[in-house]
């Protein structure tokens, strides 16, 4: 197994530098029977329904969502059938009134349906009334109302089958699962370190030039517990991710913080292998070129979320570009990841002693110093003289020399009757 290094400097920082192990990193798990995907990897879900109850009613009800959904051959074949049963019938019908009116027996008799005496041609006159061809050969007359009347009928109901055979083509082309195969995700998820905690994370891009709108991330922990009975719970938990919201103009990393509260936040590298859980994520994101809503989906099974792995830069600035190298798309660098789980992780960090202060103090100031600066004046004395035209005030308590004229002192006796 791969050993951890921490690289930690004075200040107690940690780094974690890359390796190239040979090896990769190997957890004995138990043997579990493998089980089927809950959603594929294509995003499809892998779920079948069986005795629907009016299943039939609910397809033909709606009928448009009904043949957007089938395969190709399927619609092909029901709108071929659409057109050829339609002038089939209305071919028997002409055919029908041409003898009832006489035309096919009598030659000189004056027709419904000009140039119709057998089955044949009035199957030709359906269908090129129908399809609006016009030869010249075949035409109605004024002779039979019933006629008349039918051919309005079949070419309303005409306008009717090109409009809906129009509209389902084009919707399948413009089918959101077409748009969402353009939109891909990687084929594995990571768990790296980012800021200091533990972090899932997986890629998403888009491939086409024309770029999308906005999108929104989710992810869910899809769990399914069979019983003894036989009966299977399947549960879903939400995972908080970090940045929901992307315009997806360059392929962008998805993460996960596993903090407290995650399902995760538990979980080491060996519980991770003994886990029987499936990661669903999901993009819904408007086209820009169509305005229309689309989804891509996809799963990650605990195998394919390696651990002490991040994806590898694909996105290069040049002089006029920004260049966007799908080459290295799926591909990931191994990095030196704990083999905790987080919330062990978290514990560790936080027992580990904070750096000690300097061994030189700063020497502690003398109570005197730490006196107001107006303590250092020298005290004053307040003597007042009293004279005949003079007043003297704040006197200054230190003696000078008696040839100072600029000082004062007090004299010896206070007791004169000069005073």
């Amino acid at each position: 197994m791969t050993s951890i290094i921490f690289i930690e400097n004075p200040n107690m920082q940690k780094h974690y530098a890359s390796v190239t192990s040979t090896e990769p990193i190997s957890v004995q798990t138990e043997d579990k029977a493998k089980k089927h995907r809950y959603v594929r990897k294509e995003g499809n879900c892998n779920v079948v329904f069986r005795h629907v109850p009016e299943e039939w009613l609910l397809f033909v009800t709606d009928i448009f969502t009904t043949l957007v959904e089938i395969r190709w051959r399927v619609m092909f074949l029901i709108f071929a059938l659409s057109y050829i049963l339609s002038w089939l019938f209305f071919g028997i019908l002409f055919w029908v009134i041409a003898l009832a009116h006489g035309d096919i027996r009598d030659q000189n008799n004056d027709p419904c349906v000009y140039e119709v005496r057998s089955f044949t041609a009035a199957f030709l006159f359906s269908l090129e009334t129908q399809t609006t061809i016009g030869y010249g050969f075949r035409g109605m007359s004024e002779n039979c109302m019933i006629a008349i009347i039918i051919v309005t009928i079949q070419d309303v109901i005409s306008c009717f089958i090109d409009t809906f055979v129009i509209g389902i083509v084009v919707a399948k082309m413009a089918s959101a699962r077409k748009r969402a195969q353009t939109v891909g995700f990687s084929n594995c998820a990571v768990i790296q370190l980012r800021d200091g905690h533990l972090c899932l994370s997986w890629r998403v891009g888009d491939f086409r030039r024309h770029h999308l709108v906005e999108g929104t991330a989710r992810a869910q922990l899809v769990r399914s517990t069979l019983h003894a009975t036989g009966k299977i719970d399947v549960t879903y938990e939400d995972l908080v991710i970090q940045q929901s919201h992307i315009v997806l103009v360059t392929p962008t990393t998805i993460s996960h913080r596993i903090q407290p509260g995650s399902p995760l936040y538990k979980m080491s590298l060996s519980d991770l292998r003994k886990e029987d859980f499936e990661l669903v994520v999901s993009f819904t994101y408007t086209d820009d070129s169509t305005g229309m809503l689309h989804q891509t989906r996809t799963s990650y099974t605990p195998n394919e979320i390696h651990w002490g792995q991040l994806f590898q830069e694909m996105i290069r600035v040049s002089r006029r570009h920004y260049r966007v190298d799908y080459t290295l798309f799926h591909h990931t660098a191994k990095v030196l990841v704990p083999l905790v789980s987080a919330e062990e992780y978290q514990l560790k960090k936080q027992r580990r002693p904070s750096p000690r202060p300097s061994p030189r103090s700063s020497p502690r100031r003398s109570p005197r110093l730490q006196r107001p600066m107006d303590l250092l004046k020298p005290p004053a004395v307040k003597v007042e003289l009293v004279s005949d035209a003079v007043v003297f005030a704040d006197i200054p308590a230190f003696q000078t020399d008696k040839g100072n004229p600029d000082t004062l002192s007090p004299p010896k006796d206070l007791t004169d009757p000069e005073l």
